[in-house]
């Protein structure tokens, strides 16, 4: 099974967030980006992939282990961007996540913890962000990234965050689909 660690975002930054994405689509290009759904739309803290049933089983006891070390937290939605960031055929469009230390700080227990467990750590520093939509093929993408250009210091919402999860990705043809294996409370 496809699995990966992140953070739910709550009902209402959802909405805010969908109803961005909406107005994106209206824009000419728009077609060649694949926008993420509501379902989508979690920060994601560790990629795994590939996993066993019983790898499943030890990785969660161990998030529970990591979620009583780590407390809740406030999380807010600011700004937006495009990754790689300067260029006119970008492969990514995203809003950014305020990095609070205790984001920081889970992110890197889980990596840490991962990492015992035989995953490979993440070469890349965590830049925390959510994905909006990811670039098929570029094509016409100017009137996206000027209308991106205008939210980059909107500020989209803010969330307690209480739990991570644990999340099963199953890949169809209209988008993926996720299954929760564990939701870890955080002390």
């Amino acid at each position: 099974m496809r699995t990966f660690i992140a953070i739910d975002l709550d009902a209402g930054l959802k909405a805010a967030l969908q109803a961005l994405v909406g107005g994106l689509g209206r824009f000419p290009g728009s077609r060649s980006v694949r926008w993420v759904g509501a379902a989508g739309m979690h920060l994601t803290l560790k990629f795994l992939g590939e996993i066993s049933d019983e790898q499943a089983a030890r990785i969660s006891i161990v998030l529970e282990e990591v979620a009583l070390r780590n407390r809740a937290f406030d999380l807010a939605l600011a700004g937006t961007g495009a990754f790689p960031p300067g260029r006119r055929d970008p492969r990514v469009f995203w809003v950014g996540i305020t990095s609070a230390p205790p984001l920081l700080a889970l992110q890197e227990d889980i990596e840490a913890e991962m990492e015992k467990l035989g995953f490979e750590r993440e070469k890349r520093r965590f830049h925390p962000h959510l994905t909006l939509g990811r670039v098929r093929f570029p094509s016409r993408l100017d009137p996206i990234i000027q209308e991106m250009g205008k939210y980059q210091e909107q500020k989209f919402g803010d969330m307690r965050v209480e739990k991570f999860t644990f999340f099963q990705s199953t890949l169809k043809p209209s988008g993926a689909e996720y299954t929760v294996l564990k939701e870890c409370c955080l002390a």
